[in-house]
């Protein structure tokens, strides 16, 4: 995902793919200096440190504020943020041997994550995507410590609490990371940087997944994850939290081809909020995917804790946390790469990411019926009540087709959800509405996240948690599918894109740009 090097001359002539040119700001934006400071004093030849080209090794990364080197440090922050969560609320009941508390925390969580989140992209277009970032890792800290101090006191308050301020905090960081994801790159680049930063993230839950593994090889009962596990995560957690510090704000972006990625230059808390009013009433169709917001995170608990916490011992609950993610990197992977291919229209590519999704759907959560119809909640509990010889152990005979269908279950879920940033990408490139629409993912996705454990705590058959799961995915693409064949174009007009900001064609265009002649 490297940036080429920005270059230092004067030309008029436009930027090439290769290189940034510059002129003066006066000449750049019709003889307005006011803009350089509210980008953060950007225009100014390049000549800050934010510009200057970075190497490690052979490898070009281009310069710190580029769209790739910021995307690469905001999907390392969710490697050891999000991505740890993941490890931890992977393994089934965060680590404990009876769920109940951890889903207790996750609908704490998830409420507050809903409500948040249907504003959070007004709080990111408003105080910046750095503030947002740094303020959504701390939250990550306090829930595992929550799990830890849970080992020794039995405290739920705490960790009912601890997943109360998360669902605040991942709330600012997701819609931060959702806004820098979708409005970076370039149209033709955005499955490639999903695929990026997926692949990256998961890679904290793979390696999160190692600990509990490393540290519970030799365990082939049930029990809970030690105290070093938990130490572990909330250190890697804290390192998160700092490294979101180091995040540039979207004013001082320029891409390989000297475009600006389109903000508000003067924001306001006012502007913001009427701006989230003007989104649901121009962008009303984005309703259409909400099911499958919705659906996105709404199989989790079936997944964590009615098959993985109910079936298997501790270390093969970390063994398939492992693969679990493992799989999504590679269905983020696939996906992301295919919704580049530009030798296909986009409008095409769209169609056919919907069908593949359907296809997909029937196929893997088939697998999972038939596997569901082996056990039931009253032969695997998912708690300590459930007899060892009713779990499978990664050396027990019959392995190897749950394996493989949980690995697909990752896999499935990246390429849902690669999917799903992709159609929310191809509506728009302007950041401040992208912000919007990634709030708006979040917060219902949420919803289905607080749902699922309430339902599970209501003690639901298992296999009919799948058919809810099942169901709801199946009928969410029918319900998206006339704004994926209708809305999505083969490219968003830069007039659209700048409707919904106070900038001008000027201010966001390679350098050197003729606006006159070209807009």
């Amino acid at each position: 995902m490297a940036e080429p090097e920005p270059t230092h001359n004067n030309t008029m002539e436009p930027a090439s793919e290769k290189e940034i040119t510059t002129t003066s700001a006066p000449e750049v934006h019709n003889g307005s200096s006011t803009h350089d400071a509210e980008r953060g004093g950007v225009t100014a030849h390049l000549m800050g440190w934010q510009y200057k080209p970075l190497r490690f090794g052979p490898c070009n990364l281009g310069w710190y504020a580029s769209p790739s080197f910021q995307l690469v440090m905001v999907s390392f922050v969710c490697f050891l943020c999000p991505g740890m969560f993941n490890a931890i609320n992977g393994i089934g009941g965060g680590g404990q041997v009876d769920a109940t508390t951890s889903n207790q925390a996750n609908i704490a969580l998830y409420c507050l994550f809903c409500v948040v989140g249907f504003v959070a992209g007004s709080i990111v277009n408003r105080i910046g995507v750095k503030i947002t970032l740094s303020f959504g890792g701390i939250g990550y800290c306090i829930y595992v410590a929550s799990f830890l101090c849970y080992n020794h006191t039995a405290n739920r308050g705490f960790t009912v609490f601890a997943g109360a301020l998360l669902g605040l905090c991942a709330a600012l960081l997701w819609t931060a990371q959702g806004a820098i994801m979708m409005s970076y790159p370039m149209e033709a680049d955005k499955g490639k940087y999903i695929a990026t930063f997926w692949i990256i993230f998961n890679l904290g839950g793979v390696i999160g997944s190692l600990i509990p593994l490393g540290q519970n090889i030799n365990n082939a009962g049930s029990g809970s994850v030690t105290d070093g596990t938990y130490a572990g995560f909330i250190v890697l957690m804290f390192l998160g939290a700092v490294v979101a510090t180091l995040q540039t704000n979207a004013g001082n972006i320029i891409r390989k081809d000297g475009s600006r990625v389109i903000i508000m230059k003067n924001p306001s808390w006012r502007s913001e909020l009427s701006g989230l009013l003007a989104v649901m009433k121009t962008d009303w169709y984005i309703l259409l995917l909400f099911p499958m917001f919705f659906a996105s995170n709404f199989f989790y608990t079936y997944q964590f804790q009615d098959v993985n916490l109910a079936k298997f011992t501790l270390r093969t609950r970390s063994l398939n946390s492992v693969l679990y993610w493992a799989g999504q990197m590679v269905g983020a992977g696939i996906f992301g790469t295919a919704l580049d291919i530009q030798a296909v229209g986009r409008s095409t590519r769209a169609k056919a990411a919907l069908i593949a999704l359907f296809c997909l759907t029937m196929i893997i959560w088939g697998g999972g019926y038939a596997f569901q119809a082996t056990f039931d909640r009253t032969t695997n509990p998912g708690s300590k009540e459930t007899p060892a010889f009713r779990l499978l152990d990664w050396t027990s005979p019959g392995y190897g087709g749950p394996v493989v269908l949980y690995m697909f279950y990752g896999f499935f879920d990246a390429a849902w959800q690669t999917c799903v940033y992709w159609f929310m990408g191809s509506l728009s490139n302007n950041s401040r509405k992208l912000a919007n629409f990634a709030g708006f993912y979040k917060s219902i996705q949420s919803a289905g996240a607080v749902i699922a454990p309430a339902i599970d705590l209501a003690l639901v058959p298992y296999m009919n948690e799948l058919a809810a799961n099942w169901g709801l995915l199946a009928g969410s693409l029918l319900i998206a599918a006339p704004i994926i064949f209708t809305r999505i174009q083969e490219s968003t007009p830069l007039e659209d894109d700048l409707a919904f900001s106070d900038e001008t064609v000027a201010d966001v265009v390679p350098v050197g740009t003729d606006v006159s002649e070209k807009y």
